[in-house]
């Protein structure tokens, strides 16, 4: 792997924080996987005391078909593959991972298939699955789950309940006319319930979305829409009825997490000079990002996945900067102005 000690140190540092702002350093960034053609669209989580890093396997960025690949290390340093999830050959995308609330492991991901691959507007059909294991190597068999053509992009646990956002997925012209997103529930992961038929609907509607919760219980919602800004949502229990606003920045792979402080930290693709893997601060009051840091990425990047480890955030993500699509592990340390006073 090249040598990245001075791109570090340039892309480490950001504007100055003041004492009530958030702010990062890059500690270190690695390399932690290769191996197939194209390996991107990451997660990250730990679990007994492992780390799991999940991402997705293929020829090529929209190349069917794909597989979900599980990476597993105690130290975060040394990664070895924990399992391989194949479909019976069908493209497995964006995996993500989760812990339910009787302690497995969840992954969800979803299933496309062309149905002709020499008419570009023949029907692109998608079906939402999720596994489960113990320990991180044994995994159940796929489990179909959701309505199909409704994307089930991520699944966020809260008080006993699986909740996500399905996008409408497809091609055809009708699909395309009709564009909106569903919120769903579950209590087992396996069976689930329409919350909201509509969230966002044609022109603001989303696709790709990630839900977290508040200690008052308040779930929010980071929605990537494709031709604009994204948008946050906001919700109070049962989340039937969310307010939202539209952010100041595009972000591709949208993912956010809580810091130790209570701030919020959002990540994904940015383009404001080329497309780049971000992480931005998070003001969910306003509704405006202010960007932290830029990781070492370009090209074919993002879909980070996002954990604390300490005081230090640790970031997967992929991207093609340095030639080939590969898989990264970044390290960061909340600095003196991200600190509680």
């Amino acid at each position: 792997m090249k040598k990245m000690s001075f791109l570090l140190a340039v892309l480490a540092m950001a504007a100055p924080a003041g004492a009530d702002e958030l702010a990062l350093t890059l500690i270190s960034v690695k390399k932690i996987w290769d191996q197939a053609e194209h390996n991107a669209f990451t997660d990250l989580l730990r679990y007994h005391g492992h780390w799991y890093c999940t991402f997705r396997e293929a020829k090529g960025h929209a190349v069917q078909p794909g597989a979900v690949r599980i990476l597993t290390s105690r130290d975060g340093n040394r990664w070895s593959s924990a399992v391989v999830l194949r479909e019976s050959g069908l493209d497995a995308r964006d995996p993500k991972l989760s812990i339910t609330p009787d302690d497995r492991l969840m992954l969800n991901s979803a299933v496309a298939i062309k149905r002709d691959m020499k008419n570009p507007d023949s029907t692109l059909n998608v079906q939402s699955m999720v596994w489960f294991s113990k320990d991180g190597h044994k995994w159940s068999e796929g489990i179909e789950v959701g309505e199909q053509d409704y994307w089930l992009w991520r699944v966020a646990w809260h008080k006993g309940r699986a909740l996500g956002v399905g996008y409408r997925y497809g091609n055809t012209a009708e699909t395309k006319r009709h564009r909106h997103n569903r919120l769903y529930e579950s209590e087992d992961g396996v069976k689930y319930k329409t919350l909201v038929k509509t969230l966002l609907e044609a022109p603001e509607e989303g696709s790709e979305a990630t839900l977290r919760f508040l200690d008052d219980d308040r779930a929010l919602c980071l929605f990537r829409r494709n031709s604009t800004t994204a948008a946050l949502g906001l919700a109070k229990p049962p989340y039937t009825e969310w307010t939202w606003k539209f952010l100041n920045e595009y972000i591709g792979g949208p993912n956010m997490i809580q810091a130790p402080n209570g701030r919020w930290i959002a990540a994904g693709r940015g383009y404001r000079d080329g497309a780049k893997t971000v992480i931005w601060e998070l003001d969910i009051d306003r509704g405006k990002l202010r960007p932290l840091i830029v990781l070492p990425s370009g090209g074919d990047t993002s879909y980070p996945g996002l954990a604390w480890h300490g005081e230090e955030l640790w970031v997967s993500y992929y991207s093609s900067h340095e030639g080939k699509t590969s898989i990264y592990l970044a390290k960061l340390r909340l600095s003196q102005g991200g600190q509680n006073e």
